[in-house]
């Protein structure tokens, strides 16, 4: 792989150790806020990976390791997403909000897909707060770390107006 091609891919890979990085402040805040609401852990990253996978769903709570797999793939997947954002141009406050949205709407369209979890709407107001903000920790801090090591080299002007 060459030029263009090359510099995506190498954007993409630092993009998820970034996204590894975002995820790994998110769990951090996570624990913290569990400690201090007493809200317990989610089971629904696993039971979503186990039907994407086509693996019985019962007693999720005993698969942590698939919880784990899930939280931390989605992390790098869409840190990749973010590297190519950052060498493209697409950077800074603005690509971070768009990057929250992203996320959220990754985990909702996959856990809703498989019937592995409730649509937002059906939450209570606190729990979308509080995953809200944990969403808005990850693009932050993957933002930070991707937009650090991807410098904004193919940035085209093409398109830059509509006509």
């Amino acid at each position: 792989m060459t030029g263009r091609g090359s510099v995506l891919a190498r954007a993409a890979l630092r993009g998820a150790a970034a996204g590894l990085v975002g995820t790994a402040a998110m769990t951090v805040g996570e624990l913290v806020e569990q400690r201090i609401t007493g809200r317990p852990d989610s089971h629904i990253p696993a039971r979503t990976l186990r039907i994407l996978v086509g693996r019985p769903t019962s007693n999720a709570v005993h698969y942590p390791v698939w919880n784990h797999t899930m939280h931390w793939a989605t992390g790098a997947t869409l840190g990749a997403l973010r590297g190519i954002w950052s060498v493209t141009g697409i950077r800074g406050p603005s690509a971070t909000a768009a990057h929250t949205v992203v996320r959220l709407a990754f985990d909702q369209t996959l856990e809703n897909a498989t019937g592995a979890g409730a649509a937002p709407s059906l939450w209570p107001t606190g729990e979308k707060v509080i995953d809200y903000l944990h969403k808005g920790v990850f693009a932050v801090v993957t933002g930070l770390a991707s937009d650090a090591v991807n410098q904004p080299v193919l940035v085209s002007r093409a398109g830059a107006r509509s006509h």
